[in-house]
């Protein structure tokens, strides 16, 4: 997460182009994505956890 948000990945594009340029545009993409990369990586933890957990099993 840490190389997409903060080492020059979506985070540092929708800083530079849509924060500083105004280019609201731009910068809706990029949260937009932002958000849904998290909720994907969010999901496949949460289904590898529950597969693993031996108290559902």
């Amino acid at each position: 997460m840490a190389e997409l948000v903060g080492g020059g990945g979506l985070g540092d594009l929708a800083y530079r182009y849509g924060y500083q340029r105004y280019q609201t545009d731009i910068m809706i993409v990029c949260v937009i994505m932002l958000v849904v990369i998290v909720q994907i990586i969010q999901w496949i933890g949460d289904t590898v956890a529950l597969k693993f957990d031996k108290k559902y099993q």
